[in-house]
């Protein structure tokens, strides 16, 4: 399913959008885990900065 998502964000006003993914450690458990989020082109920076 993942892959007809990117597909899909190539053509028309999807090109605007990114899949970000960053890697997060976990408060809990202290181990990493990865945050996926589709991000328009204007916010990536924003996505990577929070955390």
């Amino acid at each position: 399913m993942a892959k007809k998502v990117i597909a899909t964000l190539k053509t028309g006003a999807g090109a605007s959008f990114t899949l970000c993914v960053k890697m997060v450690k976990s408060p809990k458990t202290g181990a990493y885990i990865t945050k996926q989020e589709i991000v328009h082109n204007d916010h990536i920076k924003d996505f990577f900065k929070e955390e």
